[in-house]
């Protein structure tokens, strides 16, 4: 407005900048309140009406500037009521989402029997943080177990079903006295909600508290990155793949368990695809193998932290799906981590 004043004074009343003071109400509506919007408005239709004065301007053309200053100044406080009250609703549904998530994805525990565990989640829904992959740790009398897995779609359908599926798992971690108990317990309820081609990728793992092995089944997820402690990687394969979970229509049967060693210093990063899918500018896809170093800190939140950061960095904008990593870390079962 100081500009357009400056301008007309200059210029003299033949350009008529007048009406370009109208811009200053339209203006503040977009970041101030009403108040401030009203102010900008009031002092738009003095400026115009003392540089009218000043410039001899006849009185229709100063009528119309005027009004047309007041007509945007109403427009700018109508449009500055409707921007704060989207704004409170925002507000109420990044609330409403933050205690979905909490009750959804319940913060892991940091350690879970001989485990040190550390969990990072991105999702790809930003106002809502919320998305469709699921984790869950749960120490059992036989073991920790745990599952990662990813639901096909995005928004709330997959919400919901993850629920379903972390609700079935807390419950048949407890209850049952193998992987495949449990994982048939998950399919149950699945089919009892799922319809069409929906499926929910997942692996299950169980980590033995008196053997240094894992047991693992894998329904169609990311094979698990394995750290020894020797600084030698592995993705620990199924020896054979089966369909996702919910599809079990489709056969063959359910997948069969399989082990890998497990011991003091070894870690295992479950993640979800979002994670080695995520692309660059260019297009390449997030190296994850290349990126184990990032997980050499002594402690894994830290390392988890640094891997997740440099995911972002990869990606370098917003993410166009869920990210979910889980690391777990084995120390000697006993061994006081305090």
């Amino acid at each position: 407005m100081l500009l357009v004043s400056v301008l007309d004074l200059s210029t003299g009343p033949e350009i008529g900048f007048l009406p370009l003071l109208a811009v200053g109400p339209a203006f503040a509506s977009l970041t101030g309140g009403i108040r401030r919007t009203m102010l900008v408005g009031v002092t738009a239709l003095v400026l115009a009406m003392g540089l009218a004065a000043y410039n001899h301007l006849e009185l229709r053309r100063a009528y119309i500037t005027m009004g047309s200053i007041a007509g945007v100044t109403a427009a700018s406080a109508l449009a500055t009521v409707g921007r704060r009250r989207r704004e409170r609703e925002l507000a109420q549904v990044r609330s409403v989402a933050e205690v979905a998530q909490r009750v959804l994805l319940r913060p892991v525990p940091r350690r879970a029997g001989h485990m040190r565990v550390a969990v990072s989640y991105t999702s790809a829904m930003a106002e809502a943080h919320i998305g469709g992959d699921l984790y869950e740790v749960v120490t059992a009398p036989t073991g920790v177990r745990v599952i990662v897995g990813d639901v096909q779609g995005k928004g709330l359908e997959a919400v919901e079903t993850a629920a379903l599926v972390l609700g079935a798992f807390r419950e048949a971690a407890h209850d049952e006295k193998d992987l495949e108990g449990v994982s048939a317990r998950l399919e149950k309820a699945l089919n009892r909600r799922l319809s069409g081609e929906e499926f929910v990728t997942a692996v299950l793992a169980e980590f033995s508290i008196e053997e240094t092995t894992m047991t693992l089944l894998n329904y169609g997820h990311p094979a698990p990155l394995v750290l020894r402690a020797g600084g030698e990687i592995e993705f620990a394969d199924p020896d054979e793949h089966v369909p996702p979970l919910g599809l079990a229509v489709l056969g063959p049967e359910g997948p069969a368990p399989y082990s890998i060693t497990f011991e003091p210093g070894d870690q295992i990063l479950f993640y979800t695809d979002g994670v080695i899918e995520a692309r660059d500018a260019l297009g390449r896809f997030y190296p994850l193998a290349d990126r184990v170093p990032l997980l050499k800190d002594d402690d894994p939140e830290a390392a988890l932290e640094s891997l997740r950061r440099d995911l972002i960095a990869h990606i370098d904008g917003p993410p166009t799906d869920d990210a979910a990593m889980l690391l777990m870390r084995c120390r000697e079962p006993g061994l006081d981590l305090l």
